[in-house]
């Protein structure tokens, strides 16, 4: 997941910063249930491979594509790293 995130970046967060991706949409992870709840995760958060393309209402993966939250719907905490650690 680290790895895909850091390849995110690099490849496409430009765009993602440019469509108004925010960091909830892409690593949120549910308050207190983190991933146990997908319908709160962000679309980095729940893949296992790279994303290959970054779209204004969805990020475009090998073999699926994962799609903004509906509108209502409140995504969750971004995930961070531990305090004492450095990434």
């Amino acid at each position: 997941m680290r790895e895909n995130a850091l390849a995110f970046f690099d490849q496409h967060g430009a765009e993602a910063y440019r469509l108004d991706w925010t960091a909830p949409e892409l690593f949120g992870v549910h308050p207190s249930s983190s991933t146990l709840r997908v319908d709160s995760c962000g679309l980095l958060m729940l893949s296992s491979g790279a994303a290959e393309a970054v779209h204004a209402d969805r990020i475009a993966f090998a073999q699926t594509s994962g799609y903004r939250f509906l509108k209502g719907l409140t995504p969750g905490v971004p995930v961070s790293a531990p305090a004492d650690r450095r990434l």
